[in-house]
C-alpha cells in the first residue's frame, strides 16, 4: 500500500513541468489525481482521474473550477498554476499587474476556500501552495510575480493558523530556478548561465526534486510542519 492510498488529490496546472511531475508522482503513491490545465487535455492519457480546463485569467472560470473541487472533496489541495510577465517596473501595464495577482493569489484562495470544507467534515487536509524563491528575494523586473508569490506566502500562513487545530495543514514550497518551459523562455540560456553562477549547488531543480517535497508535505508523514515557506533552490536564496 502507498502512502496516499485512496487519498483524493487536486493539482491546479497538472499537464506541464511542476505540476505534471507532482500530478504524476502522487499518481504513484497511489492517490486519485484531479487537475486543472488552460486547454482541455486528455486525462486518460496522462493518468488522471480528471483534468478541468480553465483559464484562470477569467474569474468566472476560477468561480466554476471552485465549484468542481467542491464536487470532489479533495483530501489534498496542490495550488500551482501561475504567471509570470517579466517588466520594468515604471512600465508595468495596470491590467496586466492585476491579471497576474488574479492568477498567482485570487485563484488559489478561491480554490482553498473550495476544498477547506470538506478538509474540516474529514478533520484532516493538506494544501501547499507554490511560491518562488521570488517570495524571499527580490529581482528587478518582477514587481508584479514577486507581490503574487509574497502574497500567497501570507495567504498561506493565514490558513495555517487558522484551521491547524482541525487537522488541516498548510505550506508553500518557494522553488529556485528549475528546469521548465516557462524558466528557458524567460531567461533563456544565457540568462540561466548567469543565473547559475549565485546557485551553490550550480544547476537547475528538475521538476521531480520539487515533487518530491510537495509529496512529503501533502502526505500523512508530515504532522507537525505547517504554516512554512520552504526553499527548494539549490542554497540560491540563503547564499
Amino acid at each position: 500500500m502507498t502512502q496516499l492510498n485512496k487519498k483524493i488529490v487536486f493539482v491546479s496546472g497538472a499537464t506541464r513541468g511542476i505540476g505534471a511531475s507532482i500530478a504524476q508522482l502522487f499518481i504513484k503513491e497511489g492517490a486519485t489525481v484531479y487537475g486543472s490545465a488552460t486547454k482541455a487535455t486528455d486525462a486518460q492519457q496522462l493518468g488522471l482521474a480528471g483534468i478541468f480546463a480553465a483559464d484562470f485569467t477569467q474569474r468566472e472560470e476560477i468561480e466554476r473550477c471552485a465549484d468542481f473541487i467542491r464536487s470532489i472533496k479533495p483530501d489534498i489541495l496542490i495550488n500551482n498554476a501561475g504567471i509570470n510577465n517579466p517588466s520594468s517596473f515604471e512600465s508595468i501595464d495596470h491590467d496586466e499587474f492585476l491579471r497576474i495577482q488574479q492568477v498567482n493569489v485570487f485563484a488559489p484562495m478561491a480554490l482553498c476556500q473550495a476544498a477547506i470544507p470538506s478538509m474540516l467534515s474529514a478533520g484532516w487536509g493538506r494544501i501547499v501552495n507554490i511560491s518562488s524563491a521570488w517570495s524571499k528575494k527580490g529581482k528587478e523586473q518582477r514587481a508584479p510575480y514577486s507581490s503574487s508569490k509574497f502574497a500567497i506566502d501570507g495567504l498561506t500562513l493565514s490558513l495555517a493558523i487558522e484551521y491547524a487545530k482541525s487537522g488541516i495543514l498548510a505550506n508553500c514550497v518557494a522553488p529556485g530556478f528549475v528546469d521548465t518551459e516557462m524558466t528557458r523562455r524567460i531567461l533563456g540560456d544565457a540568462g540561466i548561465e548567469k543565473i547559475l553562477q549565485n546557485v551553490p549547488i550550480g544547476r537547475l531543480a528538475q521538476p521531480a526534486e520539487i515533487a518530491e517535497v510537495v509529496l512529503w508535505l501533502a502526505s500523512p508523514h508530515n504532522t507537525y510542519i505547517t504554516g512554512q515557506n520552504i526553499a527548494v533552490d539549490g542554497g540560491f536564496t540563503r547564499a
